[in-house]
């Protein structure tokens, strides 16, 4: 039940709200309970009632029913309203609260994490298992509390009425008891697994919608299906498992549900005949029978579902425990007025203990305004070393300093603001190209953001688009081509301003016009900065001012490219190789 505790810490804030709603609903179900009384009144004191005669009959009959609808039709629908609508907006704000609490904790998740979890399971949890708890607040902290109010007064009418029969009446009670108690705990780890089945068939379904046009072109669609179909196969499983269950529970209590009346009609009619029990009171019982046994069937049925979301709390709480990998110190700083010094110190670095070290014992000192470019084969180490600079991940030994200052002394979040990256697959998000561009400095104005893609090669482009600036470009910003979306892409980091600089790849897989008008934004962008430059095509890095060449995570030359060019060592060979790819002979 800890999944219950810390749930109800998001319910606290509405406590007044969730009482006063219970008060309401007390009024609302009372009203119902009135009309068996009716019954009973007009059968035994007016229709029975054989010392009135017909016109005063008439007369109470009108006045009783007069004031019955009084209540059913002018107090009754605000007291519902009210009711249905607090329930609701308590429900609700308690969802945006859980919702809010899960994207922050989504944006501090580590990039690890999200290399082992798909998208479409966290979609899931933040979503579908986060609109099934709104059932725990609408029925565990409202309705049951309604429908034990209404049983009990239910109850003591009765009692008041004729207290064997009403005995008779709850005779069964302790049946609902153990159903309640045999179905519950199968039903939360059945619910559990459904729900787990269901995020499963989510995440492959989000993976293989962003992968469509790779399946159409390896025309992998028969087999995509049959993968999907192992996917959505077990879900069914899952699902009628749960629902098997599910049916026995509900076939039990309303088996009992039907029997209970059974058992008032037989021992009422037998008091009727011997004329113990007048015939009003004996439809008022079967009356109650419906308002006791109703709410009762309810209770049990909540069980059920409370089971279901229980069990999407469980979920909940399990992504909300998920840890971070990076946690600024007690203590830590932000990081403020970067010079740009930049030392990298022995640093040994794997993503897993079980791994072996991508990088061993690297050390660089950088100083500012220098651009250091990375090169070497793929899988050397080089991206996992820009990667560290940011903190995407923390170093496994040795430090990284900036300015003296080991990074992990001062709050991410601060040194990340310090720092723009270019990365060669930027994520565009569906809005405008405005939008896009001031995620670099959400605050910009209007002339900053077009002086920042004028600087990136980008306005020119832009404005030949059929809205400009205001342009959609879509899911990860399918409708610009490579070329563009990396301009804006520099555009956003121009916005931005950072004294340190991160460009991973930024100009490979592009045509070689946009090459050119990238390369000469990215120069524009490293001038004054200290920058560094993941290459694979060396063409691109013969300015900077050192080259590193690293290989199996251990840097193995380094240099300008002139002086790593006289060395005539692996960076000279790596650079003849890819002239020679460049420049092929002609033979004739």
């Amino acid at each position: 039940m800890d999944s219950i505790k810390r749930y109800l810490r998001f319910v606290k804030p509405y406590k007044g709200k969730i009482i006063l709603t219970v008060l309401i609903g007390v009024l609302k179900f009372s009203i119902p309970l009135l009309m068996p009384l009716i019954i009973k009144y007009v059968i035994d004191d007016i229709i029975n009632a054989e010392s009135l005669a017909q016109s005063e009959k008439f007369d109470q009959l009108l006045m009783i029913m007069g004031a019955a609808f009084f209540v059913f039709l002018v107090l009754r629908p605000p007291i519902e309203y009210a009711r249905q609508y607090l329930a609701q907006w308590i429900g609700s704000h308690i969802l945006y609260d859980i919702r809010e609490k899960l994207f922050d904790h989504i944006q501090r998740l580590s990039l690890r994490f999200y290399s082992k979890t798909k998208t479409g399971e966290i979609i899931s949890r933040v979503i579908h298992d986060v609109e099934q708890t709104k059932t725990f607040v609408i029925t565990g902290l409202m309705n049951i509390w309604l429908d034990m109010f209404t049983i009990v007064i239910a109850i003591i009418i009765m009692l008041t009425m004729d207290p064997w029969l009403t005995l008779v009446s709850i005779a069964l009670f302790p049946f609902y008891g153990f159903a309640v108690k045999f179905f519950y705990a199968r039903l939360r780890k059945l619910t559990k697994d459904r729900s787990q089945a269901l995020a499963q068939v989510q995440g492959h379904l989000h993976e293989r919608v962003q992968g469509v046009p790779v399946i159409r072109s390896f025309a992998l669609e028969d087999h995509e299906q049959e993968q999907f179909d192992v996917q959505n196969k077990n879900f069914l499983d899952k699902a009628i498992t749960h629902t098997n269950w599910n049916a026995y529970t509900y076939s039990v209590t309303n088996t009992i549900t039907d029997i209970a009346p059974l058992l008032v009609v037989t021992f009422a009619g037998y008091q009727v005949i011997t004329g113990s029990l007048t015939v009003g009171t004996m439809v008022a019982f079967v009356g109650y029978m419906d308002r006791v046994y109703n709410p009762l069937r309810r209770l049990v049925n909540s069980a059920t579902v409370l089971t279901q979301s229980i069990a999407s709390m469980d979920r909940v709480f399990e992504f909300v425990d998920e840890e971070y990998d990076i946690v600024d110190k007690p203590g830590a700083k932000k990081l403020q007025n970067v010079h740009g010094d930049v030392k990298v110190e022995n640093v040994s670095f794997k993503y897993d203990d079980e791994e072996p070290l991508v990088l061993k014992n690297v050390s660089l000192d950088v100083r500012k305004g220098e651009t250091i470019a990375f090169v070497g084969m793929s899988g050397g180490g080089k991206s996992t070393l820009i990667s560290l600079i940011p903190r995407f991940y923390d170093v496994t030994e040795g430090r990284i300093l900036i300015d003296g200052t080991d990074i992990r002394d001062v709050e991410a979040r601060s040194l990340r603001d310090r720092i723009g990256m270019v990365l060669q697959d930027n994520i565009l998000f569906s809005e405008s190209i405005a939008m896009n561009i001031r995620m670099g400095n959400p605050d910009a104005t209007d002339e900053e953001m077009i002086e920042a893609a004028k600087a990136a090669n980008a306005h020119d482009f832009i404005m030949n688009l059929p809205h400009g600036y205001e342009t959609q470009v879509g899911e990860r910003g399918v409708k610009l081509s490579g070329g563009q979306k990396q301009r804006v892409a520099i555009a956003r980091v121009f916005l931005k301003n950072p004294p340190l600089l991160v460009l991973d790849e930024a100009t490979s897989a592009l045509d070689l016009e946009s090459e050119n008008l990238i390369q000469g934004a990215l120069e524009r962008l490293a001038s004054n900065r200290t920058t560094f430059i993941v290459a694979h095509r060396l063409s691109t890095i013969t300015h900077a001012d050192r080259i590193v060449l690293i290989e199996n995570g251990e840097i193995i030359e380094v240099g300008s490219h002139s002086e790593l060019m006289e060395k005539k060592g692996h960076y000279y060979n790596l650079y003849q190789v890819q002239e020679l790819d460049d420049h092929p002979k002609e033979y004739i």
